[in-house]
C-alpha cells in the first residue's frame, strides 16, 4: 500500500455495505482497514474484492478493543483521513414489550456506543495530525427518519446517529474535522434479505419492497469523502426509487 494515500477504518467491513464501501475506496486509491469482529469473514471479503486491505478483527461494543484498532492504524500509516461508522446490527422484529434488556442493550452497544468509541479515537488522531483534519461518515438509515415495525431498538440508534452526526459536525469544526451521515433505504444486503420478499408493514400486511445494489451507496460514500475539508454532506439519502418510504400508507 502507498503511504500517499488517504487512510480509512471502515468498521462492520466484512459483508454488506461495508465490503462495498471498502471495495470503493480501495478503487479510487484509498489505503482501506477493514474492522469486523471475524477474522474468517474478514479474510473472505478481502479476498472477493481484492486491493490489500489491512484487515483487522475489531468489537466495536469494546472500548479496548477499539483503541488498539486505531492505535495499530496511527502505527501503521501515521495518520487517519476517513472513518467510516458502518457497523450495526437490527434486534428480532418482536413486539416492543417482548424484547429483552440484553437485546435492547446489543444493538446500543453496537450502534450507537460502537460509532461514538470510533468516533472518539478518531478525533485524537484527526486534530493531532498534520495536516490537521479528517472526515468521519455515520451509517444512519431511512429509519434515522421513520420507523418500520417492531424495530424499537434498531430505530431508536438510527436517530441517535443523526444526533450524534451533528454533534461531531459542531464539535469538529475547531479541528478541520468534517462529519456527515448516510441514510440508507432498502440496499440488497444479507441484513436486509427479508425485504425483498416480503417485510410487514404499518397497516399490517406483508409486502416485498424494492432494493438496490449497494455498490450504490458506496459510490455516494466516495463522493462525501472526495470532498475537500471545507466542504461536507452532513446527509444524504440513498435508497430504492419505489420503496415504500416517502408519502403516507
Amino acid at each position: 500500500m502507498s503511504r500517499s494515500s488517504k487512510i480509512a477504518i471502515v468498521t462492520g467491513a466484512g459483508t454488506g455495505v461495508g465490503k462495498a464501501i471498502s471495495a470503493a475506496l480501495l478503487d479510487h486509491g484509498y489505503s482501506v482497514v477493514m474492522a469486523g469482529r471475524r477474522q474468517e469473514v474478514l479474510e473472505k471479503a478481502a479476498q472477493e474484492i481484492g486491493g490489500a486491505p489491512v484487515l483487522l478483527v475489531t468489537d466495536v461494543t469494546d472500548p479496548a478493543s477499539v483503541k488498539a484498532l486505531f492505535s495499530k492504524v496511527k502505527e501503521t500509516f501515521g495518520r487517519l483521513d476517513l472513518l467510516v461508522n458502518n457497523a450495526g446490527i437490527g434486534a428480532p422484529p418482536v413486539p416492543l414489550e417482548d424484547l429483552t434488556f440484553e437485546q435492547w442493550q446489543s444493538v446500543v452497544d453496537t450502534n450507537l456506543t460502537g460509532a461514538f468509541l470510533c468516533t472518539q479515537e478518531a478525533f485524537r488522531i484527526m486534530k493531532a495530525q498534520d495536516p490537521r483534519g479528517g472526515r468521519i461518515i455515520n451509517n444512519g438509515s431511512v429509519s434515522a427518519y421513520a420507523p418500520r415495525p417492531l424495530s424499537a431498538p434498531y430505530t431508536a440508534t438510527k436517530h441517535a446517529i443523526l444526533g450524534l452526526t451533528k454533534s461531531t459536525s459542531l464539535d469538529g469544526r475547531a479541528y478541520d474535522i468534517a462529519c456527515g451521515q448516510i441514510d440508507i433505504g432498502n440496499a440488497a444486503t444479507d441484513m436486509a434479505a427479508k425485504i425483498a420478499s416480503g417485510v410487514l408493514q404499518p397497516n399490517g400486511t406483508v409486502m416485498a419492497e424494492p432494493t438496490f445494489d449497494p455498490a450504490h451507496v458506496a459510490e455516494a460514500v466516495v463522493y462525501m469523502a472526495g470532498l475537500p475539508l471545507s466542504a461536507n454532506v452532513l446527509n444524504m439519502t440513498v435508497m430504492a426509487t419505489k420503496m415504500p418510504f416517502v408519502g403516507r400508507g
